[in-house]
């Protein structure tokens, strides 16, 4: 895939967080090894004159003081003398400095002796005055050197040797970075500096290249689905937030299938609802035109016909305007207390014509009172289309058990039939709507298929549990609890 340049898309923000990220690191190593490298140095040389002062001090008077000496000042590049109260020089060392030292076991015909001697008895006077003068017994500070051309730290202090013995000690170190170090420093940044860039800049875009292109392939399912195409599938990637995202997309595609699925069966199905009642109007209302001669009891018969399919007519719309409010939730469920005994048995009533004219058994177990918390209105629709379900698919006993049950703080409702049951793995979707047009039954009272739709959508939007059991042969129970409301 040809990459094409848009300075807000992902490749690019990553490629230049990735390269702003690289010159921040060069740019800190620039700053610690160039312009604070003087700082740091004087620091770190300080601590290491101090340390080694202490050191001394700790050695004096010891058989191994002058070799200590010696080695500290050729390992840390510094002078060091030691002079007795009077000025007179005792030890002295200098790797950096004018040669060998005197003292002890030295030579006092050796010229350099002579000359370090006249050299350091300014600056042992200078200290000495400043030790004696303060009372301290260490001081230290820098200079700069017209000479050396640089800083210098020149350290005193006092010695005491198990004896009692008193003596000074004299250090005198460069502040300055070796020259050559610097240069080589520099030489070294610049080449690293260019090596990183160049690195950073390839890898960068490699890496945002590599971590976007998922993301385009996702893009480029998300078109196909967009365009209607519900068999694509989003291919996971190599990052674990990539494959939950695939995932998600992968269920919203089975999702959307099964919508435009339910979309098609329900305009499948509100067409074959429609087209009975319209057909039957139509014909009656053909006939009561045609026929007006005929007696006053045939024109009742097709007139009633007339408007027993207007009412399912408008049932089917009540219904789907029902089921279209609850799940946009424009409409809100108002909670409070009320009888649900004398709810069922309100709705029961409903269904007594059916009792006398069909031969219907609702047996209502609800004589105690039962208060819950809910919305009286839409529970009483829930109650009316499960009984009403059950009307439909009852057995040839015609029997239909409604029955209130107190459970704790729960109220247990049950709506009972004695049909031939539902098979286990449609279980899940009788709940959905229009299920029923797939079913053969009995059509007694008025139904629309989205009876138990509606159900689903009331008691979810109560936050109440419900459930089917139902096995093949042995009729069905539909239930839901609500929140049992206390009157003491």
């Amino acid at each position: 895939m040809r990459y094409k340049f848009d300075s807000k898309s992902i490749v690019f923000k990553m490629w230049l967080y990735f390269f702003l990220f690289a010159i921040s690191i060069l740019g800190v190593l620039w700053l610690l090894q160039i312009v604070f490298l003087q700082n740091y140095y004087q620091i770190m040389k300080t601590r290491e004159i101090l340390s080694m002062a202490d050191a001394l001090k700790s050695k004096y008077g010891q058989t191994d003081f002058e070799t200590t000496l010696q080695q500290y000042s050729y390992k840390n590049n510094v002078m060091v003398l030691v002079t007795d109260l009077d000025g007179n020089i005792e030890f002295s060392a200098d790797s950096f400095g004018a040669g060998p030292g005197v003292g002890p076991g030295s030579n006092p015909n050796n010229t350099g002796g002579v000359i370090i001697q006249n050299n350091y008895l300014q600056l042992s006077e200078q200290i000495r005055e400043q030790l004696l003068s303060s009372g301290k017994s260490e001081i230290y500070y820098s200079v700069r050197n017209l000479r050396l051309k640089g800083l210098l730290l020149e350290y005193g202090a006092v010695l005491n040797d198990k004896a009692g013995k008193k003596a000074f000690l004299y250090i005198r170190s460069p502040l300055d970075p070796i020259d050559s170090t610097t240069v080589v420093l520099k030489s070294q940044l610049i080449y690293v500096s260019v090596i990183i860039l160049l690195l950073a800049f390839f890898i960068a875009f490699l890496i945002a290249r590599r971590f976007s292109r998922p993301i385009e392939m996702l893009t480029h399912s998300a078109k196909e689905l967009g365009m209607g195409n519900y068999n694509i599938v989003f291919v996971r990637g190599s990052y674990s937030e990539i494959d939950q995202l695939a995932s998600t997309l992968n269920y919203a595609t089975r999702e959307l299938s099964k919508t435009e699925g339910l979309r098609k069966e329900l305009i499948a199905n509100v067409s074959h609802d429609l087209r009975t009642p319209l057909t039957m109007i139509r014909a009656y209302a053909e006939m009561l035109r045609d026929f007006s001669s005929e007696n006053e009891e045939k024109r009742k018969t097709r007139a009633s016909v007339i408007v027993e399919e207007a009412d399912r007519l408008s049932g089917l719309v009540n219904d789907m305007l029902d089921l279209s409010k609850i799940q946009s939730g424009s409409e809100k469920i108002v909670f409070q207390p009320f009888d649900i005994s004398q709810t069922v048995k309100h709705i029961l009533q409903r269904f007594h014509i059916l009792a006398e004219r069909d031969g219907y058994i609702f047996v209502c177990s609800c004589t105690e009172r039962l208060v819950v918390k809910a919305d009286e209105k839409r529970i009483e629709q829930v109650i009316y289309n499960l009984i009403s379900n059950a009307v439909n698919y009852t057995g040839d006993d015609k029997r239909v058990e409604i029955r209130l049950e107190a459970l704790n703080d729960r109220v247990r409702c049950e709506v009972k039939d004695s049909g031939k049951g539902i098979p286990k793995e449609k279980l899940e979707v009788i709940w959905e709507r229009y299920y029923k047009a797939a079913e053969t039954h009995k059509r007694p009272v008025i139904g629309t298929g989205l009876g138990l739709s509606i159900v689903k959508n009331i008691l979810e939007a109560h936050g109440a549990d419900y459930g089917v059991d139902s096995a093949e042969g042995r009729g069905s129970t539909f239930w839901f609890e609500l929140k049992k409301k206390n009157t003491d």
